[in-house]
């Protein structure tokens, strides 16, 4: 009766996984999309104080608050509901996305160890009266599920600020769950 049972609870662990007869997902390939996807990772952005852009404990990784710095240096800048359209902020939000992906890329080696997006805190540099915080975080969650498929859904925040450093459009900061 024991060996039933904890057959049963092993095939029920490999179903919430998704992995299913033993089967490794070998479809599974997140440069292979981002490249699909006309995505090249830029250099990682420096800290720009006294943190680091990551920090791995166990088999999570804590990435520090990032925005949407271009390649060139230059940031998406401005207040949503003031001079940033929803669709600008979204585009940042997804520029912050490519930015914390080239971290992860650095401290990984490999975009495949990544298990599982966790969770993600969104922050908008916002007017008190805008309400649509979500519509720009999107720009961010839309990119981790097309680049990681359902290891890329994840818990969220998405959360309206009076100012943000440099007055960035938005700062996202995530957890991860990785493969040892």
């Amino acid at each position: 009766m024991r060996t039933v049972i904890t057959t049963i609870l092993l095939l029920s662990m490999l179903a919430c996984t998704g992995v299913e007869n033993n089967q490794i997902d070998t479809d599974y390939d997140p440069a292979a999309r981002l490249k699909e996807l006309g995505i090249t990772l830029p250099e990682p952005p420096q800290p720009v104080a006294n943190y680091v852009n990551g920090v791995q404990t166990g088999n999570l990784i804590f990435l520090a608050g990032k925005g949407p710095r271009r390649a060139d240096g230059t940031e998406i800048t401005g207040k949503l509901g003031v001079d940033v359209s929803i669709e600008e902020g979204y585009e940042g939000a997804r520029l912050t996305a490519i930015n914390q992906l080239s971290v992860l890329k650095a401290m990984l080696g490999d975009l495949r160890r990544v298990k599982r997006i966790v969770k993600v805190l969104g922050m908008v540099n916002c007017s008190p009266d805008f309400t649509e915080q979500p519509k720009v975080i999107n720009g961010f969650s839309d990119l981790m599920v097309e680049v990681f498929g359902e290891r890329g859904k994840h818990a969220r925040a998405a959360v309206g600020m009076a100012s943000l450093p440099r007055g960035q459009c938005v700062e996202i900061e995530l957890i991860v769950e990785i493969e040892e």
